[in-house]
């Protein structure tokens, strides 16, 4: 279970807050302002912090300069009311994963959280050049998928997407996730296209009947192999 240490001086939203992201299956440490969410993090070290930016007694983006002096590699979301541009600029280049203004759906925020911590996984994950799919040989780097049958040279989107579906093999993995992660948007004219390149895939595996790349209609796919 992944834990987020969460700042929000709002009483009500933040109870709905926790309540929503417990109920996504996250544990939640709630902390009202920055000087108690930094003494958390001396006894804790979380997977993530969503930090509200306007706060008493220390504020989130001063609070943000803090965790990156303890931990220069924690991901953080900012959540604000304030959608000033400046502001905007002043958190993404403190690093922030991801800045959020309020208000939002609760739902969006679980599955940026989920991404940002996606990718943080797969950085720290030391892949061998060549990966192992069944029959197949794929060199991520070279962008080709090896077979007896012969051999196939992948769009750059292409080997993104079948590295994607690697890292989560034998998951349910939802069309937003990966339209988010991959295509950046999830309008339909991505979700088209994301349904192009999963045909694709499924052509160029199609030579080893024991891997699956399923959907499972209105929410995403299922690799497996």
């Amino acid at each position: 279970m992944k834990h987020i240490l969460m700042t929000e001086d709002d009483l009500d939203f933040g109870g709905i807050l926790k309540q929503y992201l417990e109920l996504a299956g996250f544990r939640v440490t709630w902390k009202l302002h920055g000087e108690q969410a930094l003494a958390h993090l001396k006894t804790e070290i979380p997977d993530i912090c969503v930090l509200d930016v306007m706060m008493p007694v220390m504020d989130g983006f001063t609070l943000a300069e803090n965790i990156i002096l303890i931990y220069p590699d924690m991901p953080f979301v900012f959540l604000t009311a304030r959608s000033q541009k400046d502001d905007r600029l002043k958190g993404l280049g403190l690093g922030a994963d991801d800045y959020i203004v309020k208000p939002f759906e609760a739902e969006e925020l679980v599955l940026r959280i989920k991404n940002i911590l996606a990718r943080s996984t797969q950085a720290g994950m030391l892949l061998p050049e060549v990966l192992l799919l069944g029959q197949y040989k794929f060199d991520h780097q070279s962008l080709l998928l090896i077979h007896n049958s012969g051999n196939i040279r992948l769009t750059e989107k292409e080997a993104l997407l079948l590295r994607h579906f690697y890292l989560n093999k034998n998951r349910l993995i939802k069309r937003e996730e990966i339209l988010l992660q991959l295509w950046k948007s999830d309008d339909y004219f991505s979700g088209r296209s994301l349904d192009v390149f999963v045909s694709r895939l499924r052509k160029y595996l199609s030579a080893d009947d024991q891997i699956s790349l399923s959907t499972v209609r209105g929410i995403g796919f299922e690799f497996k192999y």
